[in-house]
């Protein structure tokens, strides 16, 4: 069966084909990064309204590029939840509008799901059961992968994600929008070892993550480096910068203020506290399960400090191995959707809908993953 996939949680309209025999047969996807960079982060109305003018186009790509036609297609799937309430609905009434026109029957899709089963597009993949560790957006998670749709919770972020963390703090950095990616290249020129920057919950006995003490000591640092730049500054400019004013746009100049060397070591300081944190936890859970096959899913495990460390850590580890997505699959994306409807339908999990009512759920723990969608 050839699924026709639907991604619109958030920032990305993403659509795909997917084959139950044949895994990924094509795929489209449109950021939205240079809109939203002029605000400096995500405004949710403008987001809907770019998705509706990108996804019939998408969609014509998609076929075209797989030479197929509706004929071909035996199911459409969209993301359900969680993600930005009007985004959602975006995609989910065009999978329900199309499925409807040409006869199709419809499946929702949880987002993380979706991340969380993307390593497998990748080649070698790995095999049930493995470890996961989930760091998309406002996800940070570590759960244990038994088959699909079998997922158990060992341990997640009690405050902010590490996406989150990565964000936010490049921000105070005066860093453009996205931050995370932002960060990580200013990170490269710095010196990591020149910050003595927290490790929240490192030493805690589980698997859980806190990441908003590290932004409060980067925020605490950033402080004191404008400050300094404040008193090599002149008349207004220096009482602008060291008093942080709270307009984004004076905030990103008083950052900007600061030595770019300063603030390259900074950034290199707080990627590698983030880092150690993930991969600390994420090895040990590892262990403590008796697991030998380690999945990284969501945006953050594009980070290239990451992906080194981890491999560093598992190769004293025995029989240990870890995965990644291919890069162009770490962030939000319609394959993601099209290929977990498609292992959801090979592993007999697929719950269709056929009458093409709908609800969408922007708040979805995936521990409830097997329960249907709550009205929006």
């Amino acid at each position: 069966m050839i699924i026709l996939g639907f991604e619109s949680s958030c920032d990305e309209t993403g659509v795909a084909l997917a084959c139950t025999e044949r895994g990924l047969l094509a795929h489209a996807l449109h950021s939205q990064i240079a809109m939203h960079g002029e605000y400096g982060g995500v405004v949710p109305e403008l987001a809907s309204r770019d998705h509706i003018r990108r996804v019939v186009p998408l969609t014509r790509q998609v076929l075209a590029e797989a030479g197929l036609s509706w004929r071909d297609i035996g199911a459409v799937a969209y993301t359900a939840g969680p993600g930005l309430g009007g985004a959602l609905l975006v995609g989910a009434s065009v999978a329900q509008a199309v499925a409807w026109a040409h006869g199709l029957p419809t499946l929702g899709i949880h987002h993380l799901e979706g991340h969380l089963l993307s390593p497998l597009l990748a080649e070698p993949q790995p095999t049930f059961p493995f470890l996961a560790l989930l760091v998309s957006g406002g996800h940070t998670q570590i759960m244990k992968v038994s088959g699909v749709g079998e997922y158990e919770l060992l341990g997640e972020t009690l405050d902010d994600a590490a996406g989150e963390a990565f964000d936010k703090t490049a921000k105070l950095m005066g860093l453009p929008y996205p931050g995370g990616p932002a960060l990580a290249a200013l990170a490269e020129q710095g010196n990591e070892h020149a910050v003595q920057l927290p490790r929240p919950m490192l030493h805690s006995h589980d698997y859980d993550f806190s990441f908003s003490g590290l932004k409060t000591a980067v925020l605490t640092r950033m402080r004191q480096l404008t400050a300094a730049a404040a008193q090599e500054g002149e008349g207004s400019r220096r009482e602008a910068v060291a008093s942080l004013p709270p307009t984004p746009a004076d905030t990103a100049a008083a950052a900007l203020a600061v030595p770019l060397q300063a603030r390259a070591d900074l950034a290199a300081a707080t990627q590698a506290a983030i880092v150690d944190v993930l991969v600390a936890k994420a090895v040990r859970a590892l262990k403590d399960e008796g697991l030998t096959r380690l999945v990284v899913a969501g945006g953050v495990g594009a980070n290239k400090r990451l992906r080194h460390k981890l491999q560093e850590a598992l190769a004293s580890v025995r029989n240990a191995e870890v995965f990644f997505p291919p890069l162009e699959f770490c962030t939000d994306n319609g394959a993601m959707i099209a290929f977990a409807a498609a292992l959801r339908i090979n592993a007999g999990k697929a719950q269709f809908n056929t009458d093409h009512a709908f609800t969408v759920r922007p708040r979805w723990p995936l521990d409830q993953i097997e329960t249907s969608a709550e009205p929006f």
